[in-house]
Order: C-alpha cells, then sequence, then structure tokens
C-alpha cells in the first residue's frame, strides 16, 4: 500500500499544474506514508530548488506545498505570482484564515467563486470566516440559507458547532462537533474545535488524544500543537511538550507563545520539587494565618497589638520583646500572655528574624499580604478577563485580586465550565501583579 502511495506521490509532484483536488489527492497519500513530514519537506525543498523565481503554475505548486507546511506567510509571498484562477484563490483564502486576516479570507473565497469554484464548499468557508471574525449573527443567518445535502456535510455541521460555540451554546457545539466527526471522522476543525472544548472543561486526557489526531492532517496549526504541549507540561510529560513546541519552531522560529513555553517546559525539567516540604509550608502557612483575635487575651493586649498593626501571628513572630515592650502602655503581664500563646504554637518572638530568609519561605502568603493593599483591593472588572473565568468568579462571589489570591486551584476547578485553560489565564493575571492562588493545607 505505501509502494502505491509513493508512486502516487511522485505522479502528483510531476504534474505542471496543482489543483485544490490534487491537493486532497497528495494528503490522502501523504496519510499512508511513514515519516510523511518530513518526505514533503523534501518535495518542497525539490520544488524551490527546481525555480528559484517561480510563477504561475510553479508558483501555485509553491505556495499549495508551502501552505501543507503551515508555512502561511511564505506561501502568500509566492502566491501572488501565481496564476490567477480559483485554485490560488483558494488557497490564498485558506492560508489568511490561519492567519487571523477573516476579512481578507473571505475576499479570497469571494474572488474563488467568481473564477469557477463550485458548490457549497465556499459558501462554508466563507461562513466559517465570518463566525471566527465575529460576525456571529451575520454567520448564522448566511448558514440558514444554506439547504439540501450540504446540511448532512461534515462541514456544515463543524460551522454549525462553531457559531454555537462562539454563541455560548457548548453542549451544542459538541453534540455538532461530534457529528461532523461522525461523518469525517478526522475532520481536522471539528476534531480541534472538540479538543479545545474537552480541555476547557477539564476533560484532559480525552482532548489530548483529540489534539493528537489533530497532528495526522496537514496542515498542522500551531495552536494545536501548543494546547497539547500545554497538557503535556500539566502532567510533567516535559519531553513530549517539548517535542510539540518544537514543530511550531520549525516553521515559525519567532512564534512567541512556543519560543516562551518552551524555556517554561525546559526549566520545569531541572526543577525540584519537594512535596514533604511543600505540606510543610503550606500547613506553617495556615499557622501563620490565624488571626491574634481568635485568641483569649486581655484587653490591654488586645488594644496594644491592634496599634501596632499585628493582627497575625505571622505577625506576631517578625517581632521582637524589645519592640513590644516599647510599645505604650505594654508591659511583662501583657508580654508574659503574647509569649504563653505563640508556644502553644511552637513558634516564638522573634523567630522570622532569627530564621532569616529560610523562615521568610515558609511564609509566603504572610509576604504577600504585606504588599500594597491597593493591588489586592483591584477591582475584578479592571482586569482582563475570559467570559468564561469571569462567570466562574462571579459565582464565587470573588470580587478583588486579594480575594481571589484567597482561593485554592481546587475550589476554582470546581466551578462549572471551569477548566484547565480557565486555570492558567487565572494564574497568569494573578503573577502579573506578583499574586498567585491560596496553597491547600
Amino acid at each position: 500500500m505505501e509502494r502505491v502511495s509513493a508512486d502516487m506521490i511522485q505522479e502528483l509532484v510531476a504534474k505542471d499544474i496543482w489543483t485544490t483536488e490534487d491537493h486532497t489527492q497528495l494528503l490522502a497519500s501523504l496519510f499512508e506514508q511513514t515519516n510523511a513530514p518530513d518526505k514533503f519537506k523534501e518535495i518542497l525543498a525539490k520544488l524551490e530548488a527546481a525555480d528559484r523565481e517561480p510563477k504561475g503554475a510553479a508558483a501555485l505548486k509553491i505556495g499549495i506545498a508551502r501552505y501543507m507546511l503551515c508555512r502561511f506567510p511564505e506561501a502568500l509571498d509566492v502566491l501572488t505570482d501565481a496564476t490567477d484562477n480559483k485554485d490560488r484563490r483558494y488557497f490564498q483564502g485558506m492560508c489568511l484564515k490561519c492567519l487571523g486576516e477573516y476579512d481578507r479570507a473571505c475576499e479570497e473565497f469571494e474572488r474563488a467563486k467568481a473564477r469557477g469554484w463550485e458548490g457549497p464548499q465556499p459558501d462554508l468557508q466563507i461562513t466559517e470566516c465570518m463566525a471566527l471574525g465575529g460576525d456571529i449573527q451575520g454567520a448564522d443567518k448566511a448558514l440558514r440559507k444554506l439547504s439540501g445535502d450540504v446540511r448532512q456535510s461534515a462541514e456544515y455541521q463543524y460551522v454549525r458547532g462553531l457559531i454555537d460555540e462562539l454563541s455560548g451554546q457548548g453542549e451544542q457545539a459538541a453534540e455538532a462537533y461530534e457529528q461532523a466527526r461522525e461523518i469525517l471522522p478526522d475532520h481536522p476543525g471539528a476534531t480541534f474545535r472538540l479538543a479545545y472544548y474537552l480541555d476547557l472543561h477539564g476533560q484532559e486526557d480525552e482532548a489530548v488524544e483529540l489534539y493528537k489526531q489533530c497532528l495526522n492532517r496537514p496542515p498542522v496549526h500551531a495552536n494545536a500543537l501548543i494546547n497539547l504541549a500545554v497538557l503535556y507540561e500539566d502532567t510533567g510529560q516535559y519531553d513530549m511538550a517539548l517535542g510539540c513546541l518544537k514543530r511550531v519552531l520549525a516553521c515559525n522560529p519567532t512564534h512567541p507563545r512556543a519560543r516562551l513555553f518552551v524555556k517554561d517546559c525546559r526549566a520545569s525539567k531541572t526543577m525540584h520539587y519537594d512535596e514533604d516540604r511543600a505540606k510543610r509550608i503550606a500547613k506553617r502557612n495556615a499557622l501563620l494565618d490565624i488571626p491574634v483575635t481568635d485568641f483569649e487575651l486581655s484587653v490591654r493586649a488586645r488594644n496594644c497589638l491592634k496599634k501596632m498593626n499585628i493582627r497575625t501571628l505571622g505577625d506576631l513572630v517578625r517581632t521582637t520583646e524589645a519592640e513590644l515592650l516599647a510599645y505604650k502602655n505594654f508591659g511583662e503581664t501583657s508580654l508574659k500572655e503574647i509569649k504563653d500563646m505563640l508556644a502553644a504554637k511552637n513558634l516564638r518572638l522573634g523567630q522570622a528574624r532569627e530564621e532569616g530568609s529560610e523562615f521568610g519561605d515558609l511564609a509566603p502568603e504572610l509576604a504577600a499580604r504585606r504588599r500594597d493593599e491597593g493591588v489586592l483591593a483591584t477591582p475584578l472588572d479592571q482586569i482582563e478577563l475570559s467570559v468564561r473565568s469571569r462567570k466562574a468568579l462571579e459565582s464565587l462571589k470573588v470580587t478583588t485580586l486579594g480575594e481571589l489570591s484567597q482561593r485554592t486551584e481546587a475550589e476554582l476547578l470546581a466551578c462549572r465550565n471551569f477548566g484547565q485553560t480557565s486555570l492558567n489565564e487565572i494564574r497568569q493575571r494573578l503573577s502579573e501583579y506578583g499574586l498567585r492562588l491560596r496553597e491547600p493545607i
């Protein structure tokens, strides 16, 4: 079977002119080859070496080859010199769609129609670009105009799902994507969007399998590889994550997200995580968080602590005996009260200063609360968040950065429709303000 496919590939490569039909046949033949991406890179290299300044049909072939290898800007560069027919306009539209230039992509698909691209496919591509570009109502209206057998096609079900998803109807979207995959199991758009939906809803294992399927059909878009890399990194599979990111950088060496994630993955591989120490830190943090008002103290001692702005056990262990005794109306009796209270918790005055930075490492949350109170009081309305994350926080009645930093990952993930992607977004926003989520005790 592989020999037949190899012969088919050679026949297609040798053709003077490539069309969208040839592209489809080439994909089908490549599926049956081992190490298909490397083989296709060789094909592109030979095409480029044969014609340094391609024009007409040669430019179209090279443009299609670059598109299949996700080199979209380079494909557009050469397609401008290709024969002006429906195939050139189709692939220019596809490249622009992959680059997120949806309005320009629609224009190219319209030009492809004007040059003889028949059937419902151009209308579906235009409708998809309308939806991705933000014109949800226009896309829905355009899709409803389509009738007949096209409604039973995988592409129609995919676009239907996309419109539902972007309208906030996630469950309906997932059903449409499933229908598209029943008709065409390897449909690239439906497979990626369904993987993304499952990813957002915490079904990471299912999402990984679908993202992996996305890698089998060129062009493999960067988002599928990056999302898969994030899931691999979350489960400690750093080499797998790096492999995905290197594939992105092989096509686009300056891709900003891929370069950033590569650094994170490499750092994670060398990071030592002491689980026992982490548990000790969490317990110590919880202890230092206890307010002094939770203890039975004399009115004199309580008032002095309040005026000195000492509110927690953590504040106390950072304060010395001399500092307390130097305060007005604070005497030996009050001092003994405080020392007995701390001793009951195996703590003592001045402990943080005696143990230096090591003790400070055990109380990151205490240090966090000493930051500018204005940051902690920042309303979440002023923070850029996705609709999904914002709704989850509203359901928890979290309104400020300070309140958010007191929540745990488990509390957030327990919210409906809140998944790993939303959690990563929250972590990122907090880190921008020098904050982080509270660790569980």
